[in-house]
């Protein structure tokens, strides 16, 4: 019957692999199994208090109403205040627009960008949904190989190559999951670029932004440092851009390093010219973000929160470095020690490989209860041979998990 047609793109989205694990994880759970989460990409820090009173504060003062769509102008405001404290960038309020999360943000830039048949070039491995939303304006998602030689990040020379007359612009990601890793200076420099040459645009996702571990990567000195990259990062792609006219779209987040993943705000800064087509669209997609939420974002920004913000990225550094030597004694493969996020991108040791990641993360739930995405989740190129590891757990959690994932090797 007719009626039971749906729309065929979506046969073209596959499920999210890690929310299935999840799921799976919780399963087990409610049977009395201890399970360490290593899975999903949520810290496990609940929001700051100070965000936690302003969203009580909102609540009580009755701002439970719609917004502008384009969000709270002083929230708007406290966000370009934002950059210039933290990134010496002076920034017109005017360009931010506050959305329904990072993902409301990127289907708006997908709406506003992208025809039907057009190309977006992005990195394989990545995360899943930036190459799923763009299908919804009719787009093709191009994926490109990458490995730790280019820190697993598409540069210049990649873009070039893989540009088709279909491309229309770049999707980069930096910090990157699932990978980590940050884009230097210098590939940013060209991948603007390789986008003004080809009169395309290039879209950052820099929700990630602050979760980087700039001077404590001397803790782990090796390989992860070479080229020049933990030297040459910039905390934000606007740092390199002096014409506001520059084709360069950046999404941000309050889900990450300001831990409000569940109040779904994100924002982004574009164009002064894509301000009001954005502000169209999101008036017809979702009407506004949640009023609550921004105004719990507000004291997000604010100092006290961000001390406790800086807490936690420590305490985010000390177990990636738990988390990468204890892999590595085990076999796994880290050529690169992730800059940023909260993720370990490992390659399995040769003797897994051959029934691939997700046979690998599947045992190793179901038989030693650490749950891990497999690597088939983030794209095609190697990806049965990787697995990512979120250290959102706390260092003894991450100690029990590195013992049952020995327990897992084979012997």
């Amino acid at each position: 019957m007719s009626g039971n047609r749906f729309a065929a793109r979506v046969d073209a989205i596959a499920a999210f692999q890690v929310m299935e694990l999840m799921d799976r994880a919780r399963r087990l759970e409610a049977r009395g199994v201890d399970v360490v989460h290593m899975e999903v990409g949520e810290p496990d820090f609940i929001s700051a208090d100070p965000i936690l009173e302003a969203g009580r504060a909102a609540i009580s003062a009755g701002h439970t109403g719609y917004t502008s769509a384009l969000g709270l102008p002083a929230l708007r405001q406290a966000i370009a205040a934002y950059y210039g404290r933290w990134h010496g960038v002076a920034l017109d309020p005017e360009r931010v627009v506050v959305t329904a999360g990072a993902s409301g943000a990127l289907m708006l830039l997908a709406a506003l960008l992208l025809e039907p048949g057009d190309g977006l070039l992005l990195a394989d491995p990545g995360y899943p949904c930036n190459r799923y939303i763009p299908l919804f304006a009719g787009a093709q998602p191009q994926l490109v190989p990458v490995a730790a030689d280019t820190a697993y990040q598409l540069d210049g020379a990649g873009v070039a190559a893989a540009w088709s007359a279909h491309t229309r612009g770049v999707l980069v990601a930096s910090p990157a999951n699932p990978t980590g890793s940050v884009l230097a200076r210098k590939a940013l420099l060209e991948l603007i670029g390789q986008v003004q040459a080809r009169d395309g645009w290039l879209l950052v996702d820099e929700i990630y932004q602050g979760l980087v571990y700039p001077a404590e990567l001397e803790m782990l000195p090796d390989a992860a440092r070479h080229g020049g990259v933990a030297s040459d990062r910039v905390g934000s792609v606007l740092q390199l851009l002096t014409d506001a006219a520059a084709p360069v779209y950046v999404l941000n987040s309050f889900s990450k390093y300001f831990g409000m993943t569940g109040w779904r705000i994100g924002w982004m800064v574009v164009p002064e010219q894509a301000v009001a087509p954005l502000e169209r669209l999101a008036q017809n997609f979702y009407i506004a973000p949640s009023s609550i939420g921004q105004h719990a974002a507000l004291a997000a920004l604010g100092d006290p929160a961000m001390v406790v913000h800086e807490q936690r990225r420590h305490a985010f550094c000390a177990r990636r470095n738990l988390l990468v030597a204890g892999l590595r004694e085990l076999g796994f493969g880290v050529p690169r020690v992730p800059e940023g996020a909260f993720y370990v991108y490992a390659e399995l040791p040769e003797q897994l490989r051959a029934r691939g990641s997700r046979a690998f993360c599947e045992r190793l739930l179901d038989e030693h209860g650490v749950a891990a995405t497999p690597g088939t989740d983030f794209g095609t190129y190697r990806a049965g041979d990787h697995v990512r590891f979120a250290y959102t757990a706390d260092l003894a959690r991450i100690e029990t998990a590195l013992e049952r994932i020995s327990a897992a090797m084979p012997t």
